[in-house]
C-alpha cells in the first residue's frame, strides 16, 4: 500500500476535507453571530468539491487490496450524487432558518455529508463487506434527517419507520451475504465472479441481498416505508431520499450484477422483471389516489424506480447509459418539483395538492417551473425526460424485452393523467381552496429552481451528453 492507494480516493477525502471544516466550524461558532456565514461557507466548499470531482484526472485502478475499485464510472456516479446534494443543500436553507427547526442548521449539512461518503463507499466497493459498511453509515444518519423537525410528530413517525425498516432490511441483506460467503469462501466481487453458479445456496444469498438492497431504492415490495417517511420527513430530506438515494441503490444494484451475478443471469433476470412490473404498476396506480402532494411524489418515485430498472435490468453498457441519463435528467426534474413544494410547505404550512388550485393567477414562475418539473417526469417531448424514457425503453427493446416495454409504456400513458391533475389544479382550477397568495422564496433556492430548468430544458438538447456517458462503459 502507497500514497496512490490514497489518491484513488481523491473524491472521498474531497469530502471529508468538507466534513471536518464544517463540523469545526459549527462547534466553534455555536449561537454567535458567526454562525450566520455557515450556510455560504457549506455551498461554496460543496460547490468546490463537486466542480472538482468532474476537473479533476480520472484515477483508474483497485486499493486495499481490490477492497476499494476507482473508474471513470465511479466516478461519474459520484459526481451525480454530487449534483443532487448540491441542490438539496441550496434549497433546505430556507426551511433551516424557519421557527420550526429548533436545531442548529449546521447539524444539517454534517449529517447529510455523512450519508454521501457512505453512497460513495457503496458505488467503489469491489468488496460485499465495504459495500455493507457503506449501506449502513448511508442508511443510519439518514434516520436523522427524517426525523429533524423533532417538534412534529409525522417527522418523528417518518424517523421511527426508517430506522426500524432500514434495520430489518440491513439484517436481511447480511443474511444473504452470509450465504454467498459460505457458497464462494470470499466476500471480494473479482474473486466471486468466476465461482458464481445457479446452485441454491448462491441464489438464496442473491435473493436476500437483493430484498436489502430494494429497500434503499424502493422496489416493490419492499416501498411500504416510503410514503409515510415522505410525507412525515422535511422536504428536503425527501428530495434527498428520492433522488441521491434512489440513485445511489441503483448504481450499486447495476454495479453488482455486472460484477459479481453475470454468471446467473438466466437466475436473477426473472425475479428483477416480475419485480420491475409491481414497481410501475403499483406506484403508478397509488399515485392516483393521493391528496398530499408529497405522498403522490412517492409513489411516482417508485414508479421513477422500476423504469429504472428496465436499464438495469439486461446490465448491458447500453442500459448502462439509459441509467445514468436517465438518473441525471429524473434529478433535475424531482429537485424542481421539490423545490416549489419547499417553497409552498415553508410560507404556509400546507403540502395538500389543493394548495395548488390557481397556482399560476398568484405565482405564475413558480408554476412553470412546477409543470416542467411534471411534464418531465411524465416523459413530453421536448423535454429531458421524454429522452430519458426513450433511451431507457430502447435499452430493453434492444434485448427483445417488448412485453416489459410495452407494459411500461402503457404505465407512462397512465402516469400522465395523475401528473397532469397538478397542472390542471395549477392552470385551470379556480382559487378555491388554494394558497390565494405570492410566495417569496430565498435567493439560493432560486439558484436550484433555475439550474434544474436548465437542466430539463438542455438535457434532450445536448445530445452529445448521452454519448459522452456511453463512452464511459463499465
Amino acid at each position: 500500500m502507497d500514497l496512490s492507494n490514497f489518491m484513488m480516493m481523491y473524491q472521498e477525502l474531497g469530502l471529508l476535507v468538507v466534513f471536518v471544516v464544517l463540523l469545526l466550524l459549527d462547534i466553534c461558532a455555536g449561537e454567535t453571530r458567526a454562525m450566520r456565514w455557515f450556510r455560504p461557507v457549506a455551498l461554496i466548499l460543496f460547490a468546490v468539491h463537486t466542480v472538482a470531482g468532474f476537473c479533476c484526472p480520472v484515477p483508474a485502478g483497485e486499493a486495499f487490496g481490490g477492497m476499494y475499485v476507482s473508474s471513470p464510472l465511479t466516478v461519474l456516479m459520484k459526481n451525480v450524487l454530487n449534483l443532487g446534494v448540491l441542490v438539496v443543500f441550496l434549497q433546505a436553507g430556507e426551511w433551516l432558518h424557519g421557527k420550526e427547526t429548533a436545531i442548529r442548521e449546521g447539524e444539517y449539512y454534517v449529517i447529510t455529508l455523512a450519508t454521501l461518503l457512505g453512497m460513495y463507499l457503496m458505488i467503489s466497493a469491489g468488496n460485499f463487506m465495504l459495500l455493507y459498511i457503506g449501506i449502513e453509515l448511508a442508511s443510519l444518519p439518514t434516520a436523522c434527517l427524517a426525523a429533524y423537525n423533532k417538534y412534529k410528530a409525522k417527522s418523528a413517525e417518518a424517523g421511527a419507520k426508517y430506522i426500524l425498516m432500514s434495520t430489518l432490511a440491513s439484517g436481511v441483506m447480511m443474511f444473504g451475504l452470509s450465504y454467498l460467503y459460505g457458497a464462494m469462501g470470499t466476500m471480494y466481487f473479482a474473486d466471486m465472479r468466476p465461482l458464481v453458479t445457479a446452485d441454491w445456496m448462491t441464489v438464496l444469498g442473491f435473493a436476500f441481498f437483493f430484498a436489502g438492497l430494494g429497500f434503499k431504492i424502493s422496489l416493490v415490495p419492499f416501498h411500504m416505508w416510503a410514503p409515510d417517511v415522505y410525507e412525515g420527513a422535511p422536504t428536503a430530506t425527501t428530495a434527498y431520499l428520492s433522488v441521491v438515494s434512489k440513485a445511489a441503490g441503483c448504481f450499486v444494484l447495476l454495479l453488482t450484477l455486472h460484477h459479481v451475478f453475470g454468471n446467473i443471469a438466466q437466475v436473477w433476470y426473472y425475479i428483477l422483471w416480475g419485480v420491475t412490473v409491481l414497481t410501475i404498476v403499483v406506484g403508478n396506480l397509488f399515485a392516483i389516489r393521493q391528496q398530499d402532494i408529497k405522498r403522490f411524489f412517492a409513489y411516482s418515485s417508485i414508479s421513477q424506480a422500476g423504469y429504472i430498472m428496465l436499464g438495469v435490468l439486461h446490465g448491458t453498457e447500453t442500459g448502462l447509459s439509459a441509467v445514468i441519463y436517465y438518473v441525471l435528467v429524473y434529478l433535475f426534474s424531482n429537485m424542481a418539483a421539490f423545490g416549489v413544494i419547499a417553497s409552498v410547505e415553508n410560507r404556509t404550512g400546507r403540502t395538500d395538492i389543493a394548495a395548488y388550485n390557481g397556482f399560476y393567477k398568484t405565482n405564475p414562475r413558480l408554476a412553470l417551473v412546477m409543470m416542467l418539473a411534471v411534464f418531465s417526469l411524465a416523459g413530453i417531448p421536448p423535454l429531458g425526460g421524454f429522452f430519458s424514457k426513450f433511451f431507457i425503453f430502447a435499452s430493453a427493446a434492444a434485448e427483445g424485452d417488448y412485453v416489459l416495454v410495452f407494459i411500461a409504456l402503457l404505465n407512462t400513458i397512465i402516469s400522465l393523467y395523475y401528473y397532469l391533475r397538478i397542472v390542471k389544479a395549477m392552470f385551470i382550477n379556480g382559487p378555491e381552496g388554494g394558497i390565494g397568495e405570492r410566495i417569496r422564496t430565498d435567493g439560493y433556492n432560486c439558484v436550484s429552481l433555475v439550474g434544474c430548468t436548465a437542466g430539463i430544458l438542455l438535457a434532450g438538447i445536448l445530445s452529445g451528453l448521452y454519448g459522452y456517458i456511453g463512452s464511459i462503459g463499465f
